[in-house]
């Protein structure tokens, strides 16, 4: 593992496919102009729109979004991770499927969410992620690289959910991804504390790409997409606009971290 510059890209996505993967698109360019080796786009990157019209789509939006994702993989010669988008299955439903995919446009990793967002918000707001999307039924993967590092896989809503963070971190994860569409309400008082805490009990890297503002009717993101070293320090933070949050990666950091406060060593329950 070498140290290198990760980009957590910022994305306010639409009901509109092509439009979506247009601004991915420039985001990608951007971050691979400030320098960055390995690019992350957040959870429905390539379409955020009414559960129905996903449905309606899903088949095309599966099928351009991991054709984007090789594209720009190779034409930009980064590592691409696309945070989240519909793949169908035979039940009518979807999977929300992360794709990991190296510079020549091969597939790294892909994990489909396990942990659904069915939750009624304070703000009035109620989400049933479930009533469109199956729930997946592996652990995520880490990804082995040799110049990255290994890389480990989930997607927003499992941020709440340590157990899973856990494995990866035993599975040698130095990286997490935690690519989101964190809801306004909640990303207030939930979003910044949680990114932290991940970074910090596994003494890892956490890069979390965002969807920000507003998408369609009622549906507001937080945004601050960011990157955190595994002490627990925001690198990089995009604020509430689109953008690239930037920050460097670095080996050394990591080992600095894992001698000083080496709380893994020390677990009892396991």
């Amino acid at each position: 593992m070498k140290s290198y510059l990760a980009a957590a890209i910022q994305m306010t996505s639409v009901p509109d496919l092509q439009k979506n993967l247009l601004q991915a698109e420039e985001l990608i360019e951007l971050a691979k102009g400030r320098g960055a080796e390995l690019v992350c786009l957040p959870e429905n990157f390539s379409f955020m729109g009414e559960e129905k019209d996903k449905i309606g789509q899903a088949e095309a939006i599966a099928l351009l979004s991991e054709k984007f994702l090789k594209t720009m993989a190779q034409r930009f010669q980064v590592t691409l991770l696309g945070g989240g988008f519909p793949v169908p299955v035979s039940t009518g439903k979807v999977y929300n499927t992360a794709l990991l995919i190296d510079p020549s446009g091969e597939e790294l990793a892909r994990y489909q969410k396990v942990h659904l967002f069915d939750v009624n918000v304070p703000d009035g707001n109620t989400y049933r992620e479930s009533s469109t999307v199956m729930a997946g039924t592996s652990i995520p993967p880490v990804a082995a690289t040799k110049e990255l590092g290994n890389l480990g896989l989930s997607v927003c809503y499992d941020v709440r959910f340590p157990e899973l963070y856990r494995h990866l971190s035993q599975m040698g994860a130095d990286v997490l991804f935690v690519p989101a569409a964190f809801t306004a309400y909640t990303g207030k008082d939930h979003w910044q504390v949680l990114i932290q805490a991940r970074a910090i009990e596994n003494t890892c890297y956490v890069i979390a790409p965002a969807q920000t503002g507003n998408h369609y009717a009622m549906r507001h993101t937080h945004g601050h997409a960011m990157i955190v070293d595994p002490w627990g320090v925001i690198l990089a933070d995009a604020g509430d606009r689109p953008g690239v949050a930037i920050a460097e990666i670095n080996p050394d950091r990591l080992i600095q971290v894992r001698r000083q406060m080496p709380s893994l060593q020390h677990r009892v329950f396991v």
